[in-house]
């Protein structure tokens, strides 16, 4: 099972609930939403459009997601809140324990991992890379946003197709990489893109249990740490993906060897980056950094403005 790295203690979110709101409506005529991930948030936000008024809690593509801190003002947001999109699978539990502590009848929560069918044990979280996931969250919101608000459901069902259409984009682009470069050997870091980099048609050659112990804050074998070493020393990749919302020690040296052998390196984000994208737009920018890493060797160490500050690590 995936484990929160880094939670609030129950005592300290129970503090923390002493300055929270316990109402949970639409005070403002406006459907008060939370997307506990900025790529959430914005699926909401083109969906709800003049009839949301959405908050996204992760929000900085800099920082590693896993070591979030939860403030009273985050708490006061959540508990308020009348529809919540949250990831499950352990990724944001400390979430589910705010939303568990103050529970509400009129309250819309859509949990990515129960909705689409996984188990506790499923080994990877990061569901919005899936382009078989999205158009099922997406429909979930639309369902969810017209049931608060009835009066407006035609208006959400429209947006909700028009994303819905609009996915197309990336489908094309799957299916126009898995044509042109089929089975493309690649190595990670950790199992973030790994839905999509399946749909790509690619094949991930990092052993599943580095990806794992990388993903999960614990010390990988010496076999695979040999092993991540040896497919970028003898060019047995194409691209090497990496996490670069989580930088450690072990992760920028197998970055650096990447490097060093003229392995084209691909940077991936857990959340969103921002600002100039939503989130059809960050999926194809993906594609196309891994594209030009194949087809010209081409790295993209960065989606981000180049004025952004670097990536931060683990907070603890």
């Amino acid at each position: 099972m995936i484990l929160w790295r880094k939670q609030a203690g129950v005592a300290a979110l129970v503090l923390m609930l002493f300055f929270a709101t316990a109402r949970c409506g639409m005070a403002s005529g406006l459907i008060d939403a939370v997307g506990i991930e900025n790529q959430y948030a914005n699926i909401i936000h083109q969906i709800g459009g003049n009839f949301v008024s959405v908050t996204a809690i992760i929000t900085n593509p800099n920082t590693d997601p896993h070591t979030f801190e939860v403030s009273p003002k985050i708490v006061s947001k959540i508990t308020s809140a009348s529809l919540i999109v949250e990831n499950g699978l352990g990724y944001d539990a400390w979430a589910n324990k705010i939303i568990e502590a103050a529970p509400s009848r009129r309250r819309r929560i859509v949990n990515v991992q129960h909705l689409l069918g996984f188990p506790n044990s499923a080994p990877n979280p990061h569901f919005w890379y899936d382009p078989k996931a999205i158009p099922v969250v997406a429909k979930a919101i639309a369902h969810d946003l017209a049931t608060l608000d009835p009066a407006h459901a035609a208006y959400f069902d429209e947006r909700w197709h028009r994303f819905d259409d609009s996915l197309q984009a990336w489908t094309a682009a799957i299916t126009s990489f898995k044509t042109r470069y089929p089975d493309t050997p690649v190595a990670v870091t950790e199992p973030v893109a790994d839905y999509m980099l399946q749909a790509l048609g690619t094949i991930i050659e990092t052993p599943f249990t580095l990806q794992l112990a990388i993903m999960n804050g614990t010390d990988p074998s010496p076999q695979d740490i040999a092993a991540e070493n040896a497919l970028l020393r003898e060019h047995k990749v194409k691209a090497f993906v990496y996490n670069r919302q989580v930088m450690t020690p072990l992760t920028e040296s197998f970055l650096n060897t990447a490097k060093k052998n003229g392995v084209p390196v691909v940077a991936v984000y857990e959340t969103m980056p921002t600002p100039g994208y939503d989130f059809q737009s960050w999926m194809l920018a993906e594609i196309h950094a891994l594209t030009k890493a194949v087809a010209m060797g081409t790295s993209t160490e960065s989606l981000l403005p180049a004025s952004a500050p670097p990536p931060t690590g683990r907070l603890f």
